[in-house]
């Protein structure tokens, strides 16, 4: 593929992920993908995952936990196999009700035609805060039964 069509075949994913179309988007990758997340005990989808049906895991568990309040890639740039996109998100993370700003970069390898491995990077930083549960001093004050000085 040329450079051009790498960069649309990327575009595309970003396509049917804003539009949830997860099946579709599994169309777009290798069968052996390797998709690289950040690294996080807080975060229920960090890792690595190898392979579609463990992608499609990443996927529900990203989808379970957080839902994308804004989502969208700004820049596209392609040279040889990669692409690399610059963007920014904001979520709403389910569990506490906290939201985050997220810019991120993410870099695609293409192999015939397919993304065969991805790669992130974010602030991790305050998508942790995001996830953390409150101190039960500050869940107090929150509920309005803390002490107030």
């Amino acid at each position: 593929m040329t450079i051009q069509e790498n960069k649309q075949l990327v575009m595309q994913g970003y396509q049917k992920f804003q539009a949830q179309d997860i099946e579709g988007l599994m169309q777009n990758f290798a069968d052996d993908i390797e998709w690289i997340g950040v690294e996080s005990e807080y975060l229920p989808f960090s890792g690595t995952y190898r392979g579609k049906q463990e992608v499609m895991r990443y996927f529900g568990m990203l989808a379970q936990s957080q839902e994308a309040m804004q989502f969208e890639p700004r820049e596209f740039i392609a040279e040889n196999d990669k692409v690399v996109v610059c963007g920014d998100s904001q979520w709403l993370v389910r569990a506490t009700g906290r939201s985050y700003t997220n810019p991120w970069v993410h870099v695609f390898t293409i192999r015939d035609g397919k993304v065969a491995r991805f790669q992130q990077f974010n602030d991790t930083a305050a998508a942790e805060r995001a996830y953390r549960p409150l101190p039960a001093s500050m869940s107090e004050q929150s509920a309005g039964t803390g002490l107030h000085h």
